[in-house]
């Protein structure tokens, strides 16, 4: 999990790496390359098979795709996966474990990949790396004891086309490891003098490990003065963990504000603010920031339950603190002893919305075209 370990590189293990993609659905040994139809298939037509016949697939309007369903135990070691940027609030992310009905990853496409605000912001961190023009990375170590299944829900009302890889090995004994889940909420606004959360109700034993977060601004002046707070195990109204700051959670200071510069970017392995979204004076009305903090090398551990939210704090006349109602959508993800936890529920295409802000109306330019 941290840079150090590049040392263990050369250590041998008895493990195989397998690979799912278009042209491997199931990752079968000697499988790829085998496609005689897909999406690349009149492109390759002077050339035949095993010449990227099946590079992507096609998820039509509300359908779910599966893509990757592996059976026994094994680890997910890195998924690569890329569409058009108008999906990336549309789709719907999700992983089940070991056979649970419920799904332990239910999170938007893009806010997984710390891009929440349908804009491509590169990222240059550990576990996920946004790179031009929208290659999502994951490098999140998934295991499972006995079996996996990733998906994509498309709840938009056109087709979308995915390319996508997933990794894995088989052979290891995962039975010590956590289960990775990320829930995702939203608070459109965030109701006055309430606290944003990002985790309710997560019992078990585990670790937190990481938030991203797309911050809408929907005030004038400063707006991070809140403080994040960790509720651990017998924790009911007062935290153990309580931060000093929102800008000082992502590894920030001094509202992020270089002077002469304002608002400033930045991507690290652990945390980074890569995205700042400025007023343009027409439909681009309203600030917008994403930020990540992975718990990497300080992940945050309880024995029995987790509670976790934020406050949205900015100021008013007199030296006063002013609560805000913003627009605040949280990915949180932790490892759980278990595959499934309580979650919120599954967010509907009008919960998931944002507007591109390109044009008045969010339908027009819409890549697939979006009919009146």
């Amino acid at each position: 999990m941290t840079i150090g370990d590049l040392a263990s590189l050369a250590r041998l293990h008895q493990v195989q790496t397998r690979s799912i993609s278009p042209e491997n659905f199931d990752g079968s040994v000697a499988g790829g390359g085998r496609a005689i139809e897909g999406t690349g298939a009149e492109c390759a037509r002077d050339l035949g098979p095993g010449w990227k016949i099946s590079p992507s697939i096609d998820i039509d309007a509300g359908e779910t795709f599966e893509l990757a369903a592996i059976a026994g135990p094994g680890k997910i070691q890195h998924i690569w996966i890329t569409t058009h940027t108008d999906n990336w609030r549309t789709l719907l992310f999700r992983a089940y474990w070991d056979g649970a009905d419920e799904p332990a990853i239910e999170v938007p496409y893009g806010d997984f990949f710390c891009n929440g605000w349908g804009r491509f912001a590169q990222v240059n961190s550990q576990v996920i790396a946004a790179n031009p023009h929208g290659g999502f990375n994951s490098y999140w170590p998934m295991p499972f004891r006995d079996g996996a299944r990733l998906s994509l829900e498309n709840l938009s009302d056109a087709p979308v086309r995915v390319y996508y890889q997933v990794t894995y090995e088989i052979g290891g004994d995962y039975s010590s490891d956590g289960y990775l889940h990320a829930q995702w909420r939203r608070s459109n606004p965030l109701e006055y003098l309430k606290s944003h959360v990002l985790l309710d109700g997560i019992e078990g034993a585990g670790q937190y490990v990481g938030t991203y977060i797309a911050w809408g601004v929907n005030s004038a002046g400063w707006w991070g003065e809140g403080e994040i707070k960790f509720y651990l195990d017998s924790d009911e109204e007062y935290p153990t963990i309580c931060g000093t700051g929102t800008e000082d959670y992502f590894g920030g200071a001094w509202n992020f504000d270089i002077p002469g510069k304002g608002y400033t970017e930045f991507s690290t392995p652990y945390l980074g603010m890569p995205q700042v979204i400025r007023p343009d004076g027409l439909y681009d009305s309203q600030q917008r920031f994403g930020m990540y903090r992975w718990h990497l090398n300080d992940p945050i551990r309880f024995s029995e339950r987790l509670r976790v939210d934020i406050q949205a704090l900015g100021w008013r006349s007199g030296w006063r603190y002013l609560p805000l109602r913003d627009d605040i959508a949280s990915t949180s993800l932790f490892y759980l002893d278990r595959p499934t936890a309580r979650r919120p529920k599954t967010p509907s295409a009008d919960d998931l919305e944002v507007h591109l802000g390109r044009e008045a109306v969010p339908d027009l330019g819409a890549t697939p075209p979006r009919t009146p």
